[in-house]
């Protein structure tokens, strides 16, 4: 998820968990979660910027009163997307650590103390902020289904992955803000959906190269309309056939985010301001995948530094 979410080339929690991931197998599952936990905690001082190619948060756009618990959210989001994606682990290692997580949450739902610390912390802001734990559990079961699941029959099936991947973080960011009323969340589950699509389309070259599961998010319903299959993604084609099939794809991310749009102007200060600035980086990825034709195998679209220069100050004051 991913919120999200980008491929990054340094990443704390896959060096910490690389590092242990050995001695997981031998050890309990809490003495295994607390190495990396360790480890994280001199890397992790919040939402690190680089973690989030696309979309970099800045904590400074941030209450300070929710940088703690965005921190703990983060830090489980983020390692348990890595155990399901990243790495040489085999698919068996990788259900056994997300399972893994899956019996914290059901410590945190019984009310007993996790003797490991990121799960301690995650409790804290569960309770202090009343976030539904099947958010939590949604996150999870979309990270199972990554480890097994390579393919999608139709777009339903993706808009459910989705469902479970990507919207459960802007529920709890609705949630830490307490701005949780039925219009606020349906715009955000299409803004969440949106930039996972948006991430999935950026990325096709990224995940069809995965070891093993060449993975392809694409619904194969959509391949096959166009004339397309499997083999023109692993070929890296640039026919006419996929450039409408990518711009078909982009019109539909597209649509979900102006869809989504008002919730950037309905919520207030800081927190409103980010939300733009993301909005603003999703139709900037877009355009970028419009310029190229849809070629994202030889061109993968990203946003730079000067990218964001432009986008941000407007994004941030609502121009």
């Amino acid at each position: 998820m991913r919120l999200q979410t980008a491929r990054f080339y340094r990443n704390p929690i896959y060096c910490a968990r690389h590092e242990c991931r050995l001695n997981c197998l031998r050890q309990s599952e809490s003495t295994c979660f607390a190495n990396i936990i360790r480890r994280l905690r001199s890397y992790l001082l919040f939402v690190p910027v680089d973690h989030y190619e696309n979309f970099p948060v800045a904590s400074w756009l941030l209450p300070a009163h929710l940088r703690k618990p965005i921190e703990a959210i983060y830090a489980f989001a983020r390692s348990a997307d890595d155990f399901a994606d990243e790495g040489n682990l085999s698919p068996a290692e990788r259900l056994q650590l997300l399972n893994g997580y899956s019996a914290q949450l059901k410590l945190i739902t019984s009310g007993n103390d996790s003797e490991v610390v990121l799960f301690r912390q995650l409790a804290r802001v569960i309770f202090e902020h009343s976030l539904p734990i099947s958010l939590f559990e949604d996150l999870l079961d979309a990270f199972k289904q990554d480890v097994t699941k390579f393919r999608y029959e139709t777009y339903a099936e993706l808009l459910d992955y989705c469902r479970r991947s990507a919207n459960p973080i802007g529920r709890m960011m609705l949630h830490l803000y307490r701005k949780t009323s039925p219009e606020n969340l349906a715009w955000s589950d299409q803004i969440c959906t949106a930039l996972q699509l948006i991430n999935h389309w950026q990325d096709i070259a990224v995940d069809f190269a995965k070891p093993v599961c060449s993975r392809v998010y694409i619904p194969q319903e959509d391949l096959s309309a166009f004339g397309l299959s499997t083999a023109d993604i692993a070929g890296e084609t640039n026919s006419d056939g996929w450039k409408q099939l990518m711009m078909f794809e982009c019109n539909r991310a597209r649509t979900l985010l102006n869809s989504g749009n008002p919730l950037g102007k309905a919520l207030p200060g800081r927190i409103g301001a980010e939300l733009r600035t993301i909005i603003a980086g999703g139709r900037a990825i877009l355009d970028k995948i419009d310029r190229v034709d849809g070629d994202v195998f030889r061109r993968r679209p990203r946003l730079t530094k000067w990218d964001w220069f432009k986008i941000g100050p407007r994004a941030v004051i609502g121009i």
